[in-house]
C-alpha cells in the first residue's frame, strides 16, 4: 500500500502535498537541500536557502533521520544550529 499523502512545509513556509519520507523518498524541499551539498567541499549542506532564509529544521532532522545527512561538527557560536554533510546515501539520492 503506498504511503498516504500528507502536508509538508517547504523552506518558503508554503504547505504542499508530499509523500511521507518513511517511504524513503525525499520531499521537494529535502531534495533541494540535499542537492545543494553535491558541489560543496565534503558535501557540506547549507544553513540557509538561496534567499538567505534559514533551512527549516524539520527538513534537516528528517534528512538526518533517513540517513541522507549527518551532523558534521558543533557550531560554538550557534550551538542550536545543525551543521550537516551528505552521507553516501544522501549523495546517491541527491544525484538522481
Amino acid at each position: 500500500m503506498p504511503p498516504k499523502p500528507q502536508l509538508a512545509v517547504d523552506n518558503t513556509g508554503k504547505a504542499s502535498k508530499s509523500t511521507s519520507t518513511r517511504a524513503g523518498r525525499p520531499t521537494a524541499a529535502q531534495l533541494a537541500w540535499l542537492r545543494r551539498g553535491l558541489d560543496q567541499p565534503g558535501g557540506k549542506l547549507p544553513l540557509f536557502d538561496a534567499d538567505g532564509k534559514r533551512v527549516n529544521e524539520r527538513t534537516v532532522r528528517a534528512c538526518i533521520g533517513q540517513g541522507w545527512a549527518e551532523p558534521w561538527f558543533d557550531n560554538p557560536i550557534k550551538p542550536d544550529w545543525l551543521i550537516c554533510k551528505l552521507t553516501k546515501d544522501g549523495r546517491r539520492i541527491a544525484a538522481r
